[in-house]
């Protein structure tokens, strides 16, 4: 649904933006990064879990999705996307959910990290006459989930999958840790890492005999970061599409990247304290503070005018459930500055947690014309 082009000024507020041309941009640069690295992208939709968002990243060149729920698989493979990857690990509860959007056609891959599920999923296979794809998860950075790449239970649990009838589709891994990073050195470090690490249980589980064709790794930053992937195909990356102040901490992006804002309006003042109070709270911003431990602590977000232009020194530095408390740096008096019905926009700490707050985006074209595009929330 297209709205009026001056409607930016008029929207109820809080409303989440997304900035079209920035997020084409960020777009493309991940692709071109990937396409001279000579491997697939792969993207986590789980950032946007917005279709058009989607649409954008494989009309650029990305080859199949990356989704963290079985509902956002549900909802990519109603819009047209059947390649997917549901990244999180799979238990036998979910093995229902994924068979009958198998049985509908699409190509959906699963996970495990352990013998057990291992052999739940080959069992639940059998009993129902349907092949899954399932690749194993490996841990490079020791951070989450996973198999590390010279545990004896990798060998184990591609034996449980490939001798009880699935198809062992490959490996997969995510340095999430690289989060915790801020040199260009150390990012490229973690991205040989992970890559290492993948690599090297892929040709485990080849040297045993067994099958191991996809090798997927990915993190934002080790993706921007990676000098080379040799004997990877494919990297999955996410918050890519919008950034965040955490990607901006890290060095990975600008702040005039960031392609996510939250649209603010000016509902009161406490002047002795040098305060704007706000309509965007933890309700619109969410609870993330990820920049505190970083160089940089951003509060709750970094304060933008209607146009976007960062506020310098100016940051919400208070969240309760609806009211956000936005101050300067340098303790200024921001009241008279900005009145009452001012209209702002925040960046986010976090572009995931943010865009989870919202059932809808207003996509920002770069004419000025807003769209609704709609998300998908929940499990």
């Amino acid at each position: 649904m297209t709205l009026p082009s001056d409607s930016l000024q008029d929207l109820d507020t809080p409303a989440a933006i997304i900035d079209v041309a920035r997020m084409q941009a960020n777009i493309d640069r991940m692709q071109q990064r990937m396409n001279t690295l000579g491997v697939a992208l792969r993207p986590h939709v789980k950032t946007s879990k917005c279709t058009p968002v989607a649409q954008a990243q494989l009309a650029a060149g990305a080859r199949g999705i990356t989704v963290s729920t079985l509902k956002e698989a549900e909802q990519f493979f109603e819009a047209g996307i059947a390649d997917i990857l549901y990244a999180v690990g799979m238990v036998p509860q979910r093995l229902p959910a994924a068979l009958a959007l198998r049985r509908r056609g699409c190509d959906l891959k699963i996970i495990t990290d352990n013998a057990a599920a291992a052999r739940a999923i080959a069992a639940f296979g059998r009993e129902h006459g349907e092949v899954f794809e399932v690749w194993i998860e490996i841990d490079t950075d020791g951070h989450r989930s996973g198999i590390k790449p010279g545990e004896a239970a990798l060998l184990e649990v591609g034996a449980a999958l490939h001798e009880g009838g699935m198809t062992l589709g490959g490996v997969m891994t995510h340095a999430g840790s690289s989060y915790d990073l801020d040199t260009p050195a150390a990012l490229a470090a973690m991205a040989e890492q992970e890559r290492a690490g993948c690599v090297q249980a892929a040709e485990r589980l080849r040297a045993a005999g067994l099958p191991c064709p996809v090798v997927s790794v990915g993190s934002t930053p080790t993706a921007l970061s990676a000098e080379q992937l040799a004997g990877v195909t494919e990297v999955r990356a996410g918050v890519y599409v919008f950034f965040d102040l955490v990607m901006h901490n890290i060095g990975v992006c600008r702040c005039d990247e960031l392609a996510l804002s939250v649209l603010t309006t000016v509902i009161g003042h406490q002047a002795d304290k040098g305060w704007v109070i706000v309509d965007a709270g933890w309700m619109a911003m969410s609870r993330d503070q990820g920049t505190r431990k970083q160089k940089r602590d951003f509060g709750y977000g970094q304060v933008c005018t209607l146009d976007g232009e960062p506020l310098p020194g100016c940051t919400l530095i208070g969240a309760n459930q609806e009211h956000g408390i936005m101050a300067a740096q340098d303790g200024g008096d921001l009241a008279a500055r900005y009145p009452i019905g001012t209209r702002l926009r925040v960046l986010p700490n976090h572009a995931c947690a943010t865009g989870a707050q919202f059932p809808q985006y207003h996509a920002l074209g770069p004419d000025g014309a807003l769209q609704v595009w709609e998300r998908s929330y929940g499990w």
